[in-house]
């Protein structure tokens, strides 16, 4: 029997499902052990919420993935984690830095967009949940949860708007790449920054407790689009999270534009949808009904759009 942190907490593994070889996986997890220990020990949870937590905490860090010396760190991760270095932009000697690394642009042709007009894309790389119903109980990372949009996006009215619609996120992990793009097209709006700590988006913290999405460092940029009114696409910080780039100006963005990066750290993006608005793919709602996240790359179909109301 597999046995998976998500969505059932107190368990010994993440398992995702690969949807390119259809198969259940494990994930190599980067600095599991004091992950592990800071959410899953008494004392590991008080260093939690005493420092660990804090900003200055992952300054730190991130100040540590900027220095020359870091860049010694580069070739054993490629090596651990397998990491294609065929899809990078630039070649591996030029990175000066762990930060440089982590924040790599790829081949266009690396990231091929799925074709179609009402085709949404995947935002990043990474392991991506479906949420179907926001007003309703959820059981992804752990039972009988449900999604306090008030708190998570700092504004009632749009709480209110998107309350019955769907969202998903998407978990990038360390040994991923860390630029995220817009699913879909329309007019970008000013990006909103809400301040907070920084924790774990790692199933291991999440299924202690959603209210981490919450709490975190985030920012939210609404989209206008001309067949679904709008969409929110929201960046999430997370322990070690150097820091959230935005690259993308407000005004018109095209399908699959690059919006943003994150430096050094795991991170989240997540995506809201209107009610009645998005059709997930047939793998990213399978999967997401059993909790188990969904690997796929960026550029590839997340779902599609539905016409409000037919």
């Amino acid at each position: 029997m597999k046995v998976y942190v998500s969505p059932v907490a107190g368990t010994q593994e993440i398992l995702f499902y690969d949807r390119y070889a259809g198969v259940l996986c494990k994930e190599a997890i980067y600095g599991e052990k004091p992950l592990r220990w800071a959410y899953e020990t008494a004392l590991g949870r008080l260093c939690l919420e005493g420092i660990i937590k804090r900003p200055w905490f992952s300054r730190f860090y991130g100040r540590w993935a900027d220095t020359r010396g870091s860049a010694k760190e580069i070739a054993p991760f490629l090596i651990r984690f397998g990491v294609d270095t065929a899809e990078f932009l630039e070649p591996v000697e030029s990175f000066r830095t762990f930060n440089e690394f982590f924040f790599r642009r790829l081949r266009p042709e690396a990231r091929p967009l799925a074709p179609g007009p009402d085709t949404v894309l995947f935002p990043a790389d990474g392991r991506h949940l479906l949420v179907s119903d926001l007003s309703s109980d959820s059981t992804i990372f752990a039972k009988g949860r449900r999604f306090d949009l008030t708190a998570l996006l700092g504004d009632s009215n749009l709480a209110a708007e998107f309350g019955g619609g769907s969202a998903v996120l998407s978990r990038l992990c360390p040994t991923d790449y860390h630029r995220f793009h817009f699913p879909l097209e329309g007019e970008c709006g000013e990006a909103r920054m809400i301040n907070g700590m920084l924790y774990s988006v790692s199933p291991i913290a999440l299924a202690r407790s959603l209210r981490y999405l919450y709490e975190n460092k985030r920012r939210v940029t609404e989209v206008r689009h001309p067949v679904i009114g709008r969409y929110l696409f929201l960046e999430i910080g997370a322990t070690n999270v150097g820091g959230i780039v935005d690259t993308a100006n407000p005004g018109p963005v095209a399908k699959g534009e690059e919006k943003g990066y994150f430096r050094f750290g795991g991170s989240m993006v997540i995506t809201l949808f209107p009610s009645g608005t998005f059709e997930p793919a047939e793998d990213l709602r399978d999967q997401s009904a059993a909790g188990i996240e969904l690997y796929a790359r960026m550029g590839d179909r997340m779902g599609s759009l539905k016409v409000p109301g037919q």
